[in-house]
């Protein structure tokens, strides 16, 4: 069995590391290119997670693999928040906190996934980093939030958070302390 890859690579997208710069729908600013059309990184990233997320190894065909990595070990942190959640209201209140509280990127101490992404060239990459990966957070923990909360009785789908105990390719993005 295949895992899925991103469809959504262009070879004129911008690189920071090795993550890719792609266009996105977010009410969030940040350096990404507003898109207007219909799928966009995290709608994939969203849409494969219960797919991929059995996965134990996965290859990175292109760039736009690293960043579907890097959004659905975010979607599993997420879910391990959002299963807690007693409705749709608290949930996004903690998508909001969790997309903007304190994380490492690329090259940082901390940073679970050195071996695959690659580290900023400079201090202005770093920070453009940061802003991106926040605002890619952001975004997914909002769309999150509407797949995952039943809007009949306002809690979590047992379809969604039973996918919180999986680690896709054996990594986290949290410390393992935490």
């Amino acid at each position: 069995m295949l895992a899925d890859h991103s469809s959504l690579m262009d070879p004129d997208t911008k690189l920071f590391g090795n993550l890719v710069l792609l266009p996105i729908r977010s009410q969030f600013k940040g350096p990404a290119p507003r898109k207007t059309k219909d799928t966009d990184i995290m709608d994939e990233a969203i849409y494969y997670f219960k797919a991929n997320v059995f996965f134990k190894n996965y290859e990175i065909k292109n760039e736009a693999d690293g960043t579907l990595i890097y959004i659905t070990l975010h979607i599993s942190e997420s879910l391990k928040k959002l299963q807690k959640c007693n409705s749709k209201c608290q949930g996004e209140k903690e998508m909001c906190t969790l997309g903007i509280t304190d994380f490492p990127i690329p090259g940082k101490p901390g940073f679970q996934l050195n071996a695959i992404y690659a580290k900023p060239a400079n201090r202005q990459e770093d920070k453009v980093m940061r802003v991106h990966l926040q605002q890619r957070r952001q975004e997914t923990g909002l769309r999150l939030c509407e797949k995952v909360f039943n809007p009949q009785n306002d809690k979590p789908s047992k379809w969604w958070t039973c996918f919180v105990k999986r680690q896709f390719i054996n990594k986290s993005l949290s410390a393992p302390r935490q």
